[in-house]
């Protein structure tokens, strides 16, 4: 691990191998470490594989205020990185939170990202309307907006309820041990509280420009937080080429229940020299 400077912070970055970059980003609860068995494929695949701790996650620093998890905060952290480690474009893969500041960026700095995987997260276009069923799988996002209250429930009887959310599934021995650290729980669930207000349900922002970066999305069919419609509709939210497969019998966590189909999706959409043309309706699963 390195560090590297963000948008005003100091990020940890793992940076491995040489040749085209890609990029890795998390989500929540984890860090850096959830790509562990992804890295070194990609690494004998002949690539350079940036890891970032996302800010507040990990050994990235944890800034104080709310204001300063917003999506755009981590695009900018992104940027910054890129520009100190002299990367000019790069492949760009994120799952959960790392997914949403990765459609944000192919998005809005599409010079940067030369081909997207989205991992679980779909679209943010697609979010600005809320199913019921998308309401009921994240009904933890309301809890989490309770400033002190949220992280006194979710460490309470050693992390009782955290654990019943993740439900057995993701890295979470690996969580914990971060999330301990004083002011760590509160970091993490800033990403929610800046970015999933209920309040930003009454204005929605402006809707973000259409990717043109060559596409992945994936889904996991034991994914218990998001449906596979909103993913399966980020197609319309691409110009570029568009694939999309689900993951069977994954959790949340593809990347550690179903490795070696993430892996082999990942050199194949990444390394790959030319795409093919994928039919755009109905969406492409592949089984």
């Amino acid at each position: 691990m390195r560090r590297v400077t963000g948008d005003g912070i100091s990020l940890a970055v793992l940076d491995e191998g040489e040749g085209q970059p890609v990029l890795l980003m998390h989500g929540f609860p984890d860090s850096s470490r959830v790509w562990r068995h992804q890295v070194p494929v990609l690494v004998a695949a002949g690539m350079r594989v940036i890891v970032p701790d996302l800010r507040g996650f990990g050994e990235s620093d944890r800034p104080g205020a709310v204001s300063e998890y917003t999506v755009s905060r981590s695009v900018a952290d992104v940027v910054a990185l890129l520009d100190g480690l002299g990367i000019e474009r790069t492949h760009v893969v994120g799952h959960d939170w790392g997914a949403a500041v990765a459609w944000v960026l192919a998005a809005t700095v599409p010079a940067r990202v030369e081909r997207l995987v989205a991992m679980s997260v779909a679209h943010p276009n697609t979010a600005r309307m809320h199913s019921i069923e998308q309401r009921e799988k994240g009904w933890y996002q309301l809890l989490f907006q309770f400033n002190e209250v949220a992280e006194q429930l979710l460490v309470r009887d050693d992390w009782k309820l955290l654990r019943e959310i993740l439900a057995g599934a993701g890295d979470l021995t690996n969580a914990l041990e971060d999330l301990s650290r004083p002011g760590a729980l509160a970091a993490a669930l800033n990403w929610y509280r800046a970015n999933l207000a209920p309040r930003l349900e009454l204005e929605p922002g402006p809707l973000l420009p259409l990717v043109a970066a060559p596409t992945l999305g994936l889904w996991s069919t034991g994914d218990r937080y998001l449906t596979e419609d909103r993913m399966v509709g980020s197609a319309e939210h691409v110009t570029g080429p568009w694939r999309y497969a689900r993951i069977e019998g994954a959790s949340h966590w593809m990347q550690l229940d179903a490795t070696e189909r993430v892996n082999d999706l990942l050199l194949e959409f990444l390394v790959e020299s030319e795409l093919p043309a994928f039919p755009r309706t109905p969406a492409r699963i592949d089984q």
